[in-house]
């Protein structure tokens, strides 16, 4: 369950916009939002600086004074979210943007930003004293009480319960760990993404070897070569990492890239082939209409499909797939971040040319009409002409993002196809892949004895 603390912001709220709308830190701005204001924090902070001079009768600006506290011109609230909770940014930001709405309403001005960069996922929110309603919103520890608990309502109807606190004991995790855990690496799988890239360059293992050394590796040469890489505790031996990392083996990866590239290696046996065509022969014997058997002709047909030699490939095909999803999600959460914020401006720009047709306007119609043409004139869009541009970019951007969305979704795919072929060798090679099966078979089949009544 999260814990929601919060702070008044007196003089500092441009700074404070800027902290929270960090790229570095909200996933490329992909894990921020807003209400009432555009979601950068120079057009955030001018929407603000307008309503708060509308209600508050004073300067946006206004510095501390040298005596007392000096006005409250915003509040930055956090909703901190528990380990424990083991929810994606994703989901914590879609709870707080709910939790706000249902906090402040429709008519307040707030930017919400969801943060990844600790060890727990953790949002801001900046909210204006001032709805564009006029409503003054006021902090204190009364409001505050009432603010988390309605957090804790929000987050239940998400299906987070509250967890009890363990004293004297933490609740976190070491953020090292975590981000192992959330990457899947390791020492050994680090080293055959490294030597599986660089059989693809080099000319000889004493090459390859030499570029490792260049890479901060630690080389050992000697009857047994062994590897370290940069920060590892202890250098392991090539052919511990695996049946296709003996020296022999590598040496003879390194040859058969120049000469076999595209087909299959007459002289030398697939192992991961074999294992997977024994296993689905070995399945057959205990049930031949077994669900193992269909998932394990599906691996095979990706095996065979794109010429997969060893496991070892496999484990330097997925970090490679792994480097290649996360520069495609960087690049989809750019374009998405762009086409939000185009798109919230032609929002904007919309209500601002069907609001000054209209005849007569309320006092809050009238203070969105002065905020929008503020924001409007610092992005020069003065006509409708201009408005249909703006649309064209949005369109434009989109058609943009759409190859690189189906990249990264191409790569998301594979990437699943080689894990799970991955974590069904590792299953497979254990020994009593076939015994768990027959033992589930056995169960199927015993009879149901009922209870007697």
């Amino acid at each position: 369950m999260p814990f929601v603390k919060s702070k008044s912001i007196r003089a500092t709220v441009q700074r404070s916009l800027a902290y929270i709308l960090n790229p570095e830190k909200t996933d490329d701005l992909v894990l921020t939002s807003s209400l009432n204001c555009l979601t950068d924090p120079e057009g955030a902070y001018y929407n603000m600086k307008m309503v708060y001079e509308r209600f508050g009768g004073k300067s946006f600006d206004e510095p501390i004074p040298k005596s007392g506290k000096g006005r409250v011109k915003a509040i930055h609230y956090i909703q901190s979210f528990d380990p424990k909770d083991n929810i994606s940014p994703e989901l914590a930001h879609k709870i707080s943007k709910a939790f706000a709405l249902k906090v402040f309403g429709k008519d307040s001005q707030m930017v919400i930003a969801s943060h990844v960069d600790k060890e727990h996922i953790h949002t801001h929110l900046i909210v204006n004293s001032y709805g564009v309603d006029g409503h003054k919103f006021n902090d204190n520890k009364e409001t505050l009480r009432k603010i988390r608990e309605e957090s804790d309502r929000v987050c239940l109807a998400f299906g987070i319960k509250p967890i009890e606190p363990k004293r004297g004991v933490s609740q976190g995790v070491n953020y090292n760990e975590w981000e192992h855990k959330r990457r899947g690496t390791s020492w050994k799988e680090k080293i055959h993404a490294e030597i599986d890239s660089l059989i693809l360059k080099v000319k000889n293992v004493d090459e390859l070897l030499a570029e490792l050394e260049m890479l901060g590796y630690t080389v050992k040469r000697g009857k047994y070569i062994s590897v370290k890489a940069p920060d590892q505790q202890r250098a392991v031996r090539l052919k511990t990492l695996g049946e296709d990392y003996t020296v022999e083996q590598l040496a003879s990866r390194i040859l058969w890239r120049d000469v076999g590239a595209g087909i299959n290696n007459p002289c030398e046996r697939s192992a991961l082939r074999d294992k997977y065509s024994e296993t689905i022969n070995n399945v057959q014997d205990v049930n031949a209409s077994h669900p193992s058997l269909e998932q394990l002709g599906i691996l095979l047909t990706v095996i065979n499909r794109d010429r997969l030699q060893s496991i070892g490939e496999v484990d330097g095909k997925i970090e490679q797939l792994k480097y290649e999803l996360e520069k495609s999600r960087q690049e989809v959460n750019i374009m998405e971040t762009k086409c939000n914020l185009l798109k919230s401006l032609a929002a904007q720009a919309d209500e601002y040319f069907s609001l000054i047709d209209k005849p007569s306007l309320t006092a809050e119609e009238q203070l969105r009409v002065e905020m929008y043409r503020e924001t409007l004139a610092q992005k020069n869009i003065e006509s409708l002409s201009d408005l249909d541009y703006l649309k064209g970019v949005v369109t434009e951007t989109e058609q943009k993002a759409s190859p690189i969305k189906e990249h990264y979704n191409r790569c998301a795919a594979l990437l699943k196809e080689y894990s799970d072929i991955a974590t069904t060798y590792e299953e497979i090679s254990q020994g009593d892949y076939i015994s768990k099966l027959i033992e589930q078979k056995r169960k199927k089949d015993e009879p149901q004895v009922r209870p007697r009544r």
